[in-house]
């Protein structure tokens, strides 16, 4: 037990095949114990069979021994299937706390080994290398009990029936037994060269991947496949001499168990034609000799997975065994401390393992609530100053201490509780703004604080609104849709409160929204939406179902609509392709046509095979291909076709046919729009105009985003619409979100966290000057003598408020003082802001 306390990395392998298994072994070995004697009954019926019902004709005998014989076999057939199920669980058991624990420990590991670690090397080993262990770690104990006894049970029994036989039968395997470890050798000395060929594969991937836009700008695809092909080459011929040796390792064991037989046949046949030996027992012995087989060969397999699991795990520990440069927690128990933020540092330097210095002899003093600027030339040192300050970079020499408390023994919580810390690349992990905007507090209160100390709904949506984020925040939860049952109380108020806010800013907004309106033709929306006037509840009346709908064809047809919207398909298809057809497969190319670019080549070929053809000479696939073009055709959107004015007529007359048609044919099929209903198809922005913005243009979106706000206030919905909004899901390092909107994010979680001490590295490098000026001056009127500001700035306009100014060069301070003291000066400062070159 004392073993499972040492971190993951100085544990054995071995110290997780007990520890919580022991029952599960346990029952495993009971489980054993009776397939290996389900295992030798059939043996014995067999004889008895042969030797007694057979050869004496007694029916009777030959039912009770056959009836046997299937118990034994069906008995052990389950055992052996609740044996596999035990392993697996003791296996994959072990597997969850390897990944687990071995993930908890790489977090903790200095900066400096994710420097020269990539990451495809941890990926490889978390995901694939640690799998072996698992494996060995659930048959640790359910194969060698298993064939061990197996063995021991058909030996025993072979010695029963023949002594001779037995020896001669059993004595190949201590030879096997001296040549097998010597060929495993090999195998893992391969082995080893095959992990760390394997890891430089994934490592390689993953720097290709993530740097693709590098080799696509250079143009660098001969560099980076040779990088890539040299690798593949190496690790070829490694795994090319690891399945030889793997394979010689099977082939012995194979050669020596196969000359067995040929020995019993040999000397068994000998005695049983001079009558000192029952055909029967022959038989059997045969039978037991080919069993013995199965166990050892399970064996030899089970050895191979010890090893190579031995190998991988005991190199991927050995890759992480580093100890963190702090404690993540006090020893004591005792609660993380609350400072009030003065800083100072010493003679601070920082040297690389490679010998550089990036800074040195730094000496600086903060009192609580001051707010100093770092600025200087790239590589002066800033940000390495910075890290080392928030103890991200575990400082060379002199101290650096947090309200007179050394840093460098502080513990992780410690630093967690008392500083925030915004990067120049924030990174925004996978899930929803609310989660990424609490990401420190929830953090903080997890290392060590309070989470009854979590921040409500009013202090993220102040923050939000501090950093400027609140807008979009705001528009993701408009064009958010909801399911139904998801807000029941939201969808009856945005019904109810609909039809006042048309009148309130109907007519402010009429030039920028088309309204629903059931007898109106919508020309911002397809002519399949202006006809089914709803919301699909069957895939049958989407477009992708539609081709196959005869019931819909045939509406098309009876309201005499099929032939027009056909010929208006055919009518798009023939000028997207005279326009477009030579044009690159760019959608803002096609953004007039509802043909899409993958479709160009398929329309170009069915313009081709129906050009001497009409309409009603087409077959049914044909005529479908020009009607989906017509039925997507969007009149507000797609202007290289206009709208004929007899069409439209037609297809207002449709809607409502359409609509008595359905309600009697199959009622539940559409939700059809009505002002007192709910649209769930549509977005909750939708919903409350009751129709669609005709324009994207961003002038007209803040306009309608002011009167939407105004009546959300108004109706006490903002908080509610907000929360939704909250919930868009960012995606992977926050792909879904623009440069700005992830800094503003990032700047809001460490906002709401309220820390003593900020530290903001270029954290509003993203942003634009207005959004720049924003922070700065949320900065200066809510931070400046609540909370200690460290932040490296890249604009000097915005550091005139700064308590302090420091000017670093080649990893020193060259200067230090407020703005105006500095740009008396005429020094650094003055230089830097004049647009000097640093000589």
């Amino acid at each position: 037990m004392a073993e499972n306390k040492k971190p993951i990395i100085q544990r054995s392998i071995y110290s997780w095949i007990l520890p919580g298994n022991v029952k599960w072994h346990l029952l495993t070995v009971l489980c054993i114990s009776i397939t290996v004697a389900a295992r030798v009954v059939p043996l014995e019926m067999q004889k008895r069979i042969i030797n007694d019902a057979i050869a004496l004709k007694k029916m009777d005998m030959l039912y009770i021994y056959c009836g046997i014989y299937l118990a034994a076999v069906l008995l052990a057939t389950g055992m052996k299937f609740a044996i596999n199920m035990l392993q697996t669980y003791i296996g994959q058991r072990a597997l969850e706390g390897m990944r687990k624990g071995l993930y908890h420990h790489i977090l903790t590991l200095p900066m400096s080994f994710f420097r020269k670690t990539p990451p495809g090397m941890v990926v490889t080993s978390l995901v694939t290398e640690l799998v072996s262990s698992g494996d060995f770690v659930g048959t640790s104990i359910a194969i060698p009990v298993t064939n061990i006894l197996t063995l021991a049970a058909f030996a025993v029994y072979l010695f029963i029936l023949n002594p001779w036989l037995a020896i001669i039968s059993l004595s190949i395997y201590p030879v096997v037994l001296f040549l097998v470890p010597l060929l495993q050798k090999k195998v893992n000395h391969a082995n080893r060269q095959r992990v760390d060929a394997t890891r430089d594969l994934s490592s390689k991937i993953t720097e290709t991947i993530t740097g693709i836009h590098e080799i696509h700008g250079n143009g660098s695809y001969d560099i980076e496949n040779k990088r890539y092909d040299s690798i593949i080459d190496k690790l070829f011929k490694i795994r090319i001499v690891w399945t030889l040796y793997k394979q010689a390792v099977n082939i012995v064991n194979n050669f020596f168990t196969n000359m067995s037989p040929f020995l019993i046949f040999l000397l068994g046949g000998y005695l049983a034609m001079s009558g000192r030996l029952e055909l029967g027992a022959l038989v059997a012995f045969l039978s037991a000799q080919e069993k013995l087989y199965d166990p050892w060969k399970e064996l030899i397999a089970f050895y191979q997975v010890y090893q190579d699991a031995i190998v991988r795990y005991q190199k991927t520990m050995s890759y992480f065994d580093l100890m963190p440069e702090h404690e993540i927690v006090p020893e004591d128990g005792r609660k993380p401390y609350t400072l009030k933020g003065s800083i100072k540092a010493e003679r601070l330097s920082f040297v690389t393992e490679e010998g550089i210095r990036l800074i040195d002899n730094i000496n600086l003093d903060l009192k609580h609530g001051e707010h100093l600027a770092l600025v200087g030339f790239s590589g002066s040192g800033k940000s390495t100053l910075a890290m080392c300050l928030a103890q991200l970079y575990k400082f060379t020499g002199g101290k650096a201490t947090l309200d007179g408390k050394d840093i460098e023994k502080l513990t992780k919580s410690d630093m967690v509780n008392n500083v925030g810390l915004v990067s120049q690349s924030p990174f925004i992990f996978d899930g929803t703004i609310r989660e990424n905007v609490i990401y420190s507090c929830e953090a903080a209160a997890n290392i060590g604080g309070n989470m009854e100390d979590m921040p409500n709904l009013d202090q993220i949506i102040n923050v939000l609104q501090q950093t400027g984020v609140f807008v979009d925040v705001l528009r993701f939860g408009l064009n958010t849709m909801v399911a139904p049952n998801q807000y029941p109380d939201l969808v009856t108020k945005l019904v109810d409160v609909r039809k006042k806010f048309k009148e309130n800013f109907g007519d402010i907004l009429d030039d920028y929204v088309e309204f629903f309106h059931p007898d109106r033709y919508l020309y911002h929306s397809s002519i399949l939406d202006n006809l089914i006037f709803g919301a699909p509840n069957k895939e049958s009346l989407t477009e992708d179902g539609l081709e196959e709908n005869e019931y819909f064809h045939q509406f098309l047809q009876e309201a005499d609509i099929f032939r027009p919207l056909a010929s208006l398909g055919e009518q798009l298809a023939n000028q997207t392709v005279d326009i477009l057809g030579n044009m690159p497969a760019d959608k803002v190319f096609f953004e007039l046509s509802p043909l899409s670019p993958l479709e160009l080549t398929e329309y170009k070929e069915l313009l081709e095979r129906t050009k001497k053809q009409r309409l009603h000479e087409m077959d049914a696939k044909d005529k479908w291909m020009f009607l989906k073009l017509g039925l997507r055709y969007i009149p507000g959107k797609h202007k290289m076709v206009s709208l004929p004015g007899m069409l439209e007529n037609l297809i207002l007359e449709g809607r409502a046919m359409f609509k008595d048609t359905i309600m009697e044919d199959d009622p539940q099929a559409v939700s059809f729009f009505q002002e007192d209903e709910y649209i769930y198809s549509q977005t909750i922005l939708n919903n409350i105009l009751f129709g669609k913005t005709t324009t994207s243009r961003p002038e007209v979106q803040d306009k309608i985003n002011q009167s939407i706000i105004r009546f959300l206030v108004e109706e006490d919905l903002l908080e509610t619409v907000v929360e939704i909004g909250m919930e868009f899901r960012v995606g992977t390092r926050g792909e879904n979100m623009s440069g700005g909107q992830r800094q503003k994010i990032a700047i809001a979680r460490t906002f709401l966290k309220a820390p003593p001490v900020l530290i903001m590295d270029e954290a509003t490098s993203a942003l634009d000057n207005k959004s720049q000026t924003r922070i700065q001056n949320q900065i200066d009127r809510r931070w400046k003598g609540k909370s200690t500001l460290i932040a490296v700035v890249h604009r000097l306009d915005i550091t005139v408020n700064y308590d302090k100014i420091a000017v670093m060069k080649a990893g020193n301070i060259v200067e230090m003082g407020t703005y105006q003291e500095l740009m008396d000066k005429k020094g650094m400062l003055y230089e830097l802001a004049h647009g000097r070159q640093d000589s």
